[in-house]
């Protein structure tokens, strides 16, 4: 069973990430609003239906703007950490909330989502990895320094979103003020090109087969000089910049075929399955 996925927005105007497999999906991160994931989703022939829950990273806005509506209209669970559902300052359905920690591996169907805490300056900030069948999508946006924890979940992920969020010649050189250069560069902001590439290059997996470029910041980076950068050294590995425009295609990663293809959505063959929470 192949893991399927895609970015329906990358970047600081609102992050939201789709991965699943046939029967079952789940959100990281609503930073859209509910009306806008539902139009992206349609356009790329994705069944909202599918989506059995959402895990929330972290409580800035551009994570976060679109949670509590698509939540509340689709009836569901909502795994965010205790610290960032309280400075989110979100009115969520109590009975329908469930608490994030360190190290904590949740079952959704038949995927697995784990849960490990990041650099990043926030209350209580989490990435993730989607399991199914032996195969593993992450989502790693928002990062302020490579740690032993994300370079282990980044080895054994057969493919990944990862943060490129800025050039460092361009912040430096850039009209953003001092404190704000200094916040993005901090160790608890954001990862530069720099940075993503050495993870990449050092710590990959060996069948990795797609690389998402994710979170690029608008004023202090280049979508065509990032996916440059990396398709330069990236072998068979398919690189791709989110957009924060637009959603991307639908990607699938599978067992045995690893394929860059698209995804075509054939709602006759889509059966819904319950929730399986372990």
């Amino acid at each position: 069973m192949a893991l399927y996925f895609t970015s329906i927005n990358s970047g600081s105007n609102g992050n939201c990430y789709y991965i699943g497999n046939d029967n079952e999906a789940i959100l990281v991160d609503v930073g859209l609003t509910c009306k806008e994931v539902e139009k992206r989703m349609l356009r790329l022939g994705l069944s909202v239906n599918k989506i059995k829950a959402v895990f929330i990273s972290h409580e800035h806005s551009d994570h976060i703007k679109g949670l509590a509506v698509f939540a509340k209209k689709y009836k569901l669970p909502v795994y965010i950490s205790t610290d960032t559902l309280r400075n989110s300052k979100l009115v969520l359905d109590e009975h329908n909330v469930y608490s994030l920690s360190h190290l904590q591996s949740i079952k959704i169907g038949n995927l697995k989502v784990a849960a490990f805490s990041k650099h990043h300056d926030a209350a209580d900030p989490y990435s993730f990895t989607v399991e199914c069948n032996d195969v593993r999508v992450g989502v790693f946006t928002d990062i302020g320094s490579v740690c032993d924890r994300l370079i282990y979940h980044f080895k054994n992920c057969n493919a990944a979103f990862l943060e490129a969020n800025y050039d460092t010649e361009m912040l430096q050189n850039g009209h953003y003020p001092y404190f704000l250069k200094r916040r993005v560069t901090s160790g608890k902001g954001h990862l530069s090109n720099a940075e993503a590439l050495d993870l990449f290059l050092k710590h990959k997996h060996e069948h990795m087969s797609h690389l998402l470029l994710a979170h690029l910041s608008k004023d202090n980076n280049d979508p065509q000089l990032v996916e440059t950068l990396f398709k330069a050294v990236a072998g068979n590995t398919f690189v791709k910049v989110a957009s924060r425009y637009e959603e991307s295609e639908v990607y699938f990663v599978a067992r045995e075929i690893n394929d860059m293809d698209t995804y075509s959505f054939k709602p006759e063959l889509y059966r819904p399955a319950q929730l399986n929470l372990f």
